[in-house]
């Protein structure tokens, strides 16, 4: 089973990110900045997703990068460039695990986005669930930087450190303490 999408694909941290968003948001942009910061290139432009069941573990989403195209980025007022010729083999990769789906959203004022993070949101990629962040896209915003926190952070939890999670229990903590003194307070 698999499925062909318009995105971009990449390694960070050795998470792999596919970049999702309408055409023009910046998704190259963003990959290119992301392999100049030393990440990997998987797909631009077209991504090709395979449902993969390897031994004795759940199925996982591979992605790449289909033959004709695979290391090539198009850039609008730029062209098309070889990323492997650009910045040497170390810059890219054919293949990768689909972790993470960081989707570049045109900001829009009025839309709530998530400030807290307690839970990601998820969905279904060929049968297997993926987390998924909006990123609101501004001017003079890096995307890039934006895509590498994302990237530790997915790794954190993975762990199971959630610092949104931790810091709420520490509110609750803190605030269950309060009422208790205070109940102590009234006797």
């Amino acid at each position: 089973m698999d499925l062909q999408i318009h995105a971009s694909l990449v390694e960070v941290h050795r998470v792999g990110v596919l970049v999702q968003g309408e055409s023009g948001v910046g998704k190259s942009e963003c990959a290119l900045e992301l392999v100049q910061r030393g990440h990997k290139l998987v797909a631009d432009d077209v991504v090709r997703l395979e449902l993969c069941q390897t031994d004795a573990s759940e199925p996982v989403v591979i992605g790449r990068s289909p033959e004709l195209i695979r290391h090539y980025m198009e850039l609008r007022g730029v062209g098309l460039l070889q990323i492997e010729e650009l910045y040497g083999a170390d810059a890219v990769l054919d293949q990768v695990q689909l972790d993470l789906i960081c989707r570049l959203e045109a900001w829009q004022e009025g839309v709530e986005y998530e400030r807290i993070g307690l839970e990601r949101p998820q969905e279904e990629v060929l049968g297997v669930l993926v987390p998924v962040l909006t990123l609101p896209v501004r001017p003079a915003r890096s995307m890039a930087t934006l895509i590498e926190v994302a990237t530790l952070d997915f790794q954190s939890r993975r762990r199971g450190v959630n610092a949104a999670r931790r810091l709420d229990d520490r509110l609750k903590s803190r605030s269950a303490g309060m009422g208790r003194a205070a109940q102590g307070g009234n006797s």
